[in-house]
């Protein structure tokens, strides 16, 4: 079952859009806060999003960058607006295709049907992106992002913070950080990994989210 994300802030259109789609067997979510576009699409970890250009918090040529800094999911726009400036930057910006309302159901339904064959047919295309609060990892391109900030981590850097949110709060011992770093932590110098600690520390501070991880001492480390 694919799940497919609606962007849209008709929500006569979203409802029936929901509606249309669950018969033809897809998983739906619509958004309702346009300002948590990308924490919802976080969240949902979509196939497609259907995204409307004219939107109350920023609009979809901005949500639709954002969304590519995550994914390259497919992305199909959905618009009141016929000009072939707004059509071109639709799909220049990341779009895969773009629709004119009002539009026919079935049509979008077979360009649906299109999108998603020609994006997962040979290989899933779904990005590995985790979530903590306002803290997002994408572990595809090693990028920490909070806002409009994104930076870069090392692998072993990405892999220290992905073991910290999947243990949502949770203490994680310097032994268990080590084994999943280095396989075999009897081999490695601890200060190894309180270097890559701290680095992550500072590259966090960088994407304006402070000191997130906390050090109990004699236990491990806990994400903030």
């Amino acid at each position: 079952m694919y799940r497919i994300l609606i962007v849209e802030d008709d929500f006569t259109i979203s409802r029936i859009l929901e509606e249309h789609l669950l018969k033809w067997g897809y998983e739906t979510a619509s958004v309702e806060d346009f300002s948590e576009v990308l924490s919802v699409y976080t969240k949902f970890e979509p196939q497609l999003v259907l995204l409307d250009i004219n939107l109350p918090y920023y609009d979809g040529f901005y949500w639709c960058a954002k969304i590519r800094e995550l994914s390259d999911v497919p992305i199909l726009f959905l618009s009141s607006r016929d000009s072939d400036g707004d059509k071109i930057r639709a799909i220049t910006q990341g779009g895969d295709d773009y629709m004119e309302k009002p539009f026919s159901l079935d049509l979008l339904t077979a360009k649906i049907s299109a999108i998603l064959r020609r994006a997962y047919s040979s290989s899933d295309r779904t990005l590995n992106i985790l979530q903590y609060g306002e803290l997002i990892l994408n572990l595809e391109k090693m990028q920490v992002i909070c806002g409009d900030i994104s930076v870069e981590l090392t692998r072993n850097e990405g892999r220290i913070l992905s073991l910290l949110m999947k243990h949502q709060g949770d203490t994680v011992s310097r032994g268990r950080l080590m084994q999943y770093l280095w396989d075999d932590e009897s081999f490695v110098d601890e200060n190894t990994l309180t270097v890559n600690v701290n680095r992550l520390r500072k590259k966090l501070s960088e994407a304006g989210l402070g000191d997130r991880i906390k050090t109990l001492k004699g236990e491990g480390y806990r994400l903030l």
